[in-house]
């Protein structure tokens, strides 16, 4: 079994726009943030057609 998390398919949608997801950053109170930094992700690559 491969679990995917919510983080790892914000990184795949984010990778499906041509973004990538370990240097797209945001401010919040004043700090630098990544979207995805909460935990370890990854690109699902078993998911797309294209891999």
């Amino acid at each position: 079994m491969n679990p995917v998390s919510p983080n790892d398919y914000h990184a795949t949608l984010l990778h499906l726009f041509g973004l990538d997801h370990t240097k797209l950053l945001y401010f919040h109170n004043g700090q630098e943030e990544r979207i995805t930094d909460s935990k370890p992700c990854r690109v699902v690559k078993e998911i797309l057609h294209d891999a």
